[in-house]
C-alpha cells in the first residue's frame, strides 16, 4: 500500500515554515494520542503517521530530498528497511515527547511508569556504485565496527540474577528537580538525575562484561538494498543498524551516503547517458556504422553521409531509471571528426586535390569562400 503525502497527513502546504510543521504535528499529535485514545487501533497508526511526517519534514535535509524524491529519497524503497519510519511508540515519545508538555499527557521518561528510554547514536558510511550498480539497484554487504547488545547481560546491563532497585536520588522518577532563589522569586529547574541517567531505577549488580552499559564494541555485516536510480550525495537510512543504545534502548540508524565511481566511457547527466564518439572523416562523408557502449552492453548506430562533427544521436531508454519511478533517460551519442596528423606525401596530394571541390567547401561565409578561392589560386600556378 502506498504511502499517503507527509504534508496531507500535518494539514500543511509545501511552502510551510517550521513554526507551522511543528504547530500542525503537535495538533494531530494531541488529537490522536494513545492517552486520549485508549486501545484505539486506528488511533494508534494516525499518530504514528503524523510522526513519520514531522521526522521527514522537520529535517531540513530530509525534506529536501523528499520534495525532490518524494518517499523513494528518504525510504529508499519500499519494504526494504530504509528510512527509519516503522517507528515505535517509544521511538515517538523519545524523540518528540515535549511536543506535548502543558496538554496533561504523559511523555518520554515517564509514559505509563516506563524508565527513560535511550537512543543510540547513528553511524554514517559512504558506498561506492558504479552506473551498473545505479542502473539496476543493488544489495550491499558491508562490515560495520558499532556498538553492539553485550551478549553476557543481553544488553540489560545486569548480572544474572540482579535486580533494579529505585534510584535513591530521584525516587524513581528519572529527574532532579532544583529551586534556586533569584530576584524575580523562586525558580524550579528539572534535569536528568545524574545517578541513574534519567532511568529511575539502579543496578545492584553490574555486569562485568559492558561494566553495566549493555553495550560492548563489536562488529556486524549488514545487508543493504540500494534502489535503482540512486544519485551522488543521496543519503539513505536503514532503520536500528547504527550503534545500540545502553541497557535496551532504541539502536540508532546507518545512514548511508551514495558516492558513484566515474565510467571510463559514460558521463552521467542526471537521468541521461553521454558518450562521445570520433570517426574519420572519410566516414562522416560517406556514412558508416558504429559500435557504442549502453549500460548493458553494445549498441550500433547508423551514421548517415554528410555527417557534421557536433551531431547527436538520440538512444531513447538506454539511459538510467528515476529513483521515483518515472521512466527511463536516453544515451546521447555526440559524433567527433577525427583530424588526421602525421599525413604522407600520397595523402597529402590526395587531400589538396580534395580541397579543390566545391564538395569540400563548408557552408559558405565570406571568410571561408575567400580562403578557398586562394587555395584553388594557389594550386594552379
Amino acid at each position: 500500500m502506498s504511502k499517503r503525502d507527509y504534508y496531507e497527513i500535518l494539514g500543511v502546504s509545501k511552502t510551510a515554515d517550521e513554526a507551522e510543521i511543528k504547530k500542525a504535528y503537535r495538533k494531530k499529535a494531541i488529537q490522536f494520542h494513545p492517552d486520549k485514545n485508549p486501545d484505539n487501533k486506528a488511533a494508534e497508526e494516525k499518530f504514528k503517521e503524523a510522526a513519520e511526517a514531522y521526522e521527514v519534514l522537520s529535517d531540513n535535509d530530509k525534506r529536501h530530498r523528499y520534495d525532490q524524491y518524494g518517499h523513494s529519497g528518504v525510504d529508499g524503497s519500499a519494504g526494504q528497511g530504509f528510512g527509519g519510519h516503522n517507528m515505535s511508540m517509544d521511538d515517538i515519545f523519545s524523540q518528540f515527547g515535549d511536543i506535548f508538555g502543558g496538554f496533561g499527557f504523559n511523555s518520554g521518561s515517564s509514559r505509563g511508569g516506563r524508565r527513560r528510554v535511550n537512543k543510540g547514536s547513528n553511524i554514517r558510511i559512504k558506498v561506492k556504485l558504479d552506473l551498473r550498480e545505479i542502473a539496476n539497484g543493488v544489495e550491499k554487504k558491508v562490515k560495520v565496527s558499532k556498538y553492539v547488545a553485550c551478549n553476557s547481560c543481553n544488553g540489560t546491563g545486569a548480572e544474572h540474577g540482579s535486580s533494579y532497585s529505585t534510584c535513591s536520588t530521584c525516587g524513581g522518577s528519572g529527574q532532579v528537580t532544583r529551586i534556586q532563589q533569584t530576584f524575580l522569586g523562586q525558580m524550579q529547574t528539572a534535569s536528568t538525575c545524574p545517578s541513574c541517567g534519567g532511568e529511575g531505577q539502579s543496578i545492584t549488580h553490574k555486569c562485568t562484561s559492558c561494566h553495566g552499559n549493555g553495550i560492548v564494541h563489536g562488529e556486524e555485516v549488514i545487508s543493504i538494498k540500494i534502489p535503482a536510480g540512486v544519485e551522488e550525495g543521496m543519503q539513505l537510512s536503514v532503520s536500528g543498524k547504527g550503534n545500540a543504545a545502553a541497557r535496551g534502548g532504541i539502536n540508532g540508524d546507518l545512514i548511508v551516503l551514495i558516492e558513484e565511481i566515474a565510467d571510463e566511457e559514460l558521463v552521467r547527466d542526471r537521468q541521461d547517458l553521454q558518450f562521445t564518439k570520433y570517426i574519420s572523416f572519410p566516414e562522416a562523408a560517406i556514412g558508416t556504422t558504429i559500435e557504442v557502449p549502453t549500460i548493458d552492453g553494445k549498441a550500433k548506430i547508423k551514421i548517415p553521409a554528410g555527417t557534421q562533427a557536433g551531431k547527436v544521436f538520440r538512444l531513447k531508454g538506454k539511459g538510467l531509471p528515476s529513483i521515483d519511478y518515472h521512466g527511463l533517460g536516453d544515451l546521447l551519442v555526440s559524433i567527433n571528426i577525427w583530424t588526421p596528423q602525421n599525413l604522407t606525401n600520397e595523402e597529402t596530394i590526395i587531400l589538396n586535390k580534395l580541397a579543390m571541390s566545391k564538395n569540400f567547401e563548408p557552408a559558405p561565409t565570406a571568410h571561408d569562400k575567400s580562403f578557398f578561392d586562394r587555395m584553388r589560386e594557389y594550386f594552379k600556378q
